[in-house]
Formats: C-alpha cells, sequence, structure tokens
C-alpha cells in the first residue's frame, strides 16, 4: 500500500482518509485515487509543455495517460539506470504523442541523472530549436527515445 499525505484541495475523494480516521497519521491512498493523480499529472506536465511551446498536440496525450499510467507503471520492464538486451521498448510512431512520451522518461526517473536524461528543464525546451525535445521523438537526439520513426511517422 501507498502511503502520502495529500492536500484536500487535490480533490481525491473520501477514499483518501486514514483508516484509524487520526489527523496525525498519513491517508491511505486507494490505488485508484493515486492513479488519479497519476493520470492528471500527465496531463498536466504535457499542457505546460505544449502551452509554453505555443505549439503541438495534446489529444493523444490527455487521451493516453490512463495507458501510459498503465503501460509505465505497471507493465513494462525497464530501468531509467541501465540496459539489458530484454528490456521492453517504447517505440513511438505518431509525433503527435511526443509530449506524452517526454512526460513518462521524466515521470519515471530519467531526469535523475542515469544514462537518461528528461529533466523538467528539458520538458520546459518542447518543440524549441536545438532542443532534445523535438515534436517527433529521434533516436539519440532525446535520451531514453530508442527508435526514430521519421517525421510524421514515416
Amino acid at each position: 500500500k501507498c502511503l502520502i499525505r495529500a492536500p484536500p484541495s487535490l480533490g481525491l475523494g473520501p477514499d483518501l482518509m486514514s483508516p484509524d480516521g487520526k489527523d496525525d497519521a498519513p491517508p491511505e491512498v486507494s490505488k485508484q485515487a493515486m492513479d488519479r493523480l497519476c493520470v492528471n499529472t500527465i496531463r498536466l506536465l504535457a499542457a505546460d509543455m505544449v502551452d509554453k511551446a505555443n505549439s503541438g498536440h495534446l489529444g493523444a496525450p490527455f487521451g493516453c495517460a490512463p495507458l501510459a499510467n498503465a503501460l509505465w507503471g505497471e507493465i513494462m520492464r525497464f530501468s531509467p539506470r541501465k540496459r539489458w538486451i530484454n528490456r521492453d521498448r517504447f517505440v513511438l510512431s505518431a509525433g503527435h504523442a511526443s509530449a506524452l512520451q517526454y512526460v513518462m522518461l521524466h515521470l519515471t526517473g530519467h531526469g535523475l541523472g542515469g544514462p537518461y536524461d528528461v529533466s523538467l528543464e528539458t520538458l520546459k525546451q518542447f518543440r524549441q530549436a536545438g532542443s532534445s525535445t523535438p515534436g517527433h521523438p529521434e533516436f539519440r537526439l532525446t535520451c531514453g527515445v530508442e527508435v526514430t520513426t521519421g517525421p510524421l511517422g514515416q
């Protein structure tokens, strides 16, 4: 079980109440509430990236956020610190969803100085000239992107 102290302003609902009702105990967070918080975090980071760049698309990052949360959080076998031959790889062909891929690389720890580095500062440079977070992910340009599918998925 995951324990965090979440402010009531997050609107995560009554499922965050402490089992014994004591105010000093951290509230127990249900998996559903944690998933909702993660999905909303993914969506808001993508929205901030697109807004700052004044360019990009939010349909795929918003619509696929629950899928990305499940895939990267529970299904894929990978590590931001090391690589091995049979690790899972995320291949994105749709450049419209590139903000989603960059957000997931950041949130899964790829911005903490491992072999990948997708920091919050990198996210702020989304779709800017010379940035390592271009509109279409490219191998060797963005750490953690393992395949280039080409502009517009070609």
